[in-house]
Order: C-alpha cells, then structure tokens, then sequence
C-alpha cells in the first residue's frame, strides 16, 4: 500500500487504526514517512505517551509503553541470528539496523538484531531516535531484571532493578559481578529486590546504598545492610528475623544527623517477631502527643510505582502519638510500631511547627 497516494484525510484515517508498534516501524522508512506521523493527528495520540521503558532481561530487551493494566511492546531488541535470512534493513539515527517482524500474542512488532559486541551502540541508536521522537517530555526508565550486563548511560534515562535471587540454595549472589553492575551503572531510582543468599557484605560505599527507593526482601538486615548505609529517600524492608539493636541504631543515627539526610519514609516489616515497642521508644527518646488529641498522618507520593500493574502510589500511612526530633535541624519524625511492624516518617517540619498541626 502506497500511504502517500491517498489524500490527507484517508492517510489520518489510516493511521488511526495503527497499533503503536506499527506507527513506530513506518516512521523508520523514511524521514518522509516520519515527517507524516509527527505532523498528523497521529503526535495527539504520542502526547499521551508520558513513560517509556526498557525492559531488560536476559538475552532480550523490549521498549514498551505502560498503560494501566497492561505493556505495549513496540519494538523487542535480540542478538542477531546467522542462521536466518530474513532481514531487512532500516536507518536509526543514522546507524543501518537489522530488522524483522515478530508476530506474539495476536500482534506483530518490530525486532531489531544487534552483533554480539554491537548492543550498546544500538541501545544509544535507538534511545536518541526516541528522544528525537517523543521529545524531552516523556520519562525513559530501564529496568534490569539480572545483573549481567550494566545499565546504558543514556541522556534522560533512569534505572531501576527487580532482582529475584536465591531463591535456591545453590543460587547464591556473585558479589564480584554485583558489585561491577552497580558501580558501572547510573545511580539507580529504585531496586525492587529478594536477595536471599548473600554471602558477604557489600561496601559501605556501594551505589547499591544510593538508590533513591528500596524495597527488599532479606533474612536478616546486615545482607545488605542498609539500615545502616541507606542514603536515598525511602525503604521497605521485609525480613525474616527481628534485630532491635539495629533499629535503636538507626533512629539514633537520624537523630543525631550523622546519616540519613535524604530519608522521607522507612517501613520494616518483620515476620519471625515483634518488634518490642516499649524497648525501642525508651532506647530512642521517642516523645509522645497528648492523647486527647489527633497526631497529623505522614503519607507521601512514592518515588516509583508500577501503573500498569496498579501497585500504590503513596506511601503506607503513619498516624502516630509518638515522635523524634533531630537535634541537628528540629526536624520531627514519626514513629509507629504495631507488632512485627515498624514506621518511620520524616516532616518536613521543626518540632513547633509540626505540634501546630496536631489537632
């Protein structure tokens, strides 16, 4: 079908019943071709574009669109195959690209074929024909679901990690090869992580530590040990066994100012145990709001949730008659334990500022 024979009207229609992968695939064709797309009704549709991801797993890496409930594939980026023929070839950013076309689930979409050592510099390819495409407004992520290869240095790229590891007793953490991912990738914006067997502990310095969001899984809070060296915004910890010490440590650290200045939100959920409340308000100098009155609720957007799978966008709720002060600024933290529970909270507030907000 030759799109340009027909007249302006017909060619809208036409590409209003385009899937997105497909509009995507004919803009490749030709810089006539990509001059249509974004100059017809086709851009309204792209506006609405707002997050576009790299989904990054073993040998496959899919570019997709996140819509409520669901992922939109658009383009799936594999090793080149010498064993097939049936290539062609399309310009991206001014690199000559191998392509084929992959029919899954009732839908067909572009592949594009890199060299064994050619994947980095198709990634940058392909990342700058996006950004020249949507335009500085849409938000890129990649998420890397192992550790073998680094997350790209990418203009306007966030990373982020879903690590599932240890699952079995033989499959334990190569903390080498760990180690080099994290340093040599960009400082990640979350890690979404069950890291169950590690067998030693990670460097204090580790970027692991400067995620901005955590969520972990572990046995026990040393591996890794991030109520220790936590210095992004917000964490959710799940352990199997209950450390005490290591929690008075950490609220004390906070309030002294010696670390965590970043922390807006920490919430330890422990399964083995419950996390012995009086012991830990006494050790920690926690302060307490009259009870007759309404202690104010902490509840904050999160750093990152999933819109296509409908994971919360705030933070848990902390409603709580028992608060810290950092003696370094008077900033107020509150702080809730409820059985195998912990919550902390930090205001944005000085102790009387936060007291004027108690009902």
């Amino acid at each position: 079908m030759q799109l340009f024979k027909y007249p302006h009207l017909v060619q809208n229609e036409i590409l209003n019943h385009t899937e997105f992968s497909d509009l995507f695939m004919l803009s490749f064709v030709s810089n006539k071709m990509k001059k249509l797309i974004k100059s017809s009704s086709q851009m309204q549709r792209f506006r609405s574009v707002n997050t576009i991801r790299y989904n990054h797993r073993s040998a496959r890496t899919y570019v997709c669109i996140p819509f409520h409930y669901f992922h939109d594939n658009i383009l799936k980026i594999v090793k080149r195959d010498d064993s097939k023929n049936d290539y062609f070839q399309l310009n991206v950013s001014g690199k000559i690209v191998d392509f084929s076309i992959s029919y899954k689930h009732k839908k067909y979409f572009p592949v594009a074929f890199h060299q064994p050592d050619g994947f980095k510099s198709l990634i940058e390819s392909i990342h700058n024909y996006l950004l020249d495409f949507f335009g500085d407004s849409v938000e890129f992520y990649w998420e890397a679901h192992n550790y073998k290869k680094p997350i790209p240095q990418l203009e306007n790229l966030t990373a982020l990690l879903h690590l599932r590891h240890g699952l079995t007793e033989s499959d334990i953490l190569d903390m080498t090869r760990f180690e080099n991912f994290i340093s040599s990738s960009p400082v990640l914006k979350c890690i979404d992580s069950d890291i169950l067997n590690v067998p030693a502990p990670m460097s204090p310095e580790s970027k692991f530590y400067q995620a901005e969001y955590i969520e972990t899984w572990q046995p026990e809070p040393t591996l890794p040990a991030i109520l220790r060296y936590f210095q992004g915004r917000q964490a959710f910890l799940k352990w199997w066994k209950c450390d005490t010490q290591n929690v008075i440590e950490f609220v004390n650290k906070w309030k002294s100012g010696e670390a965590f200045h970043k922390l807006e939100h920490l919430k330890i959920k422990n399964y083995e145990n419950e996390f012995p409340q009086n012991e830990i308000l006494d050790a920690i100098g926690a302060q307490h709001i009259d009870h007759a009155k309404k202690p104010p609720t902490h509840i904050l957007p999160k750093i990152y949730f999933d819109i296509a799978f409908q994971k919360e966008a705030h933070t848990d709720p902390i409603t709580s008659y028992t608060y810290v002060v950092r003696r370094t600024d008077n900033r107020v933290a509150s702080v809730s334990i409820d059985g195998g529970i912990f919550s902390f909270g930090v205001w944005d507030k000085t102790e009387e500022e936060f007291l004027r907000i108690v009902e």
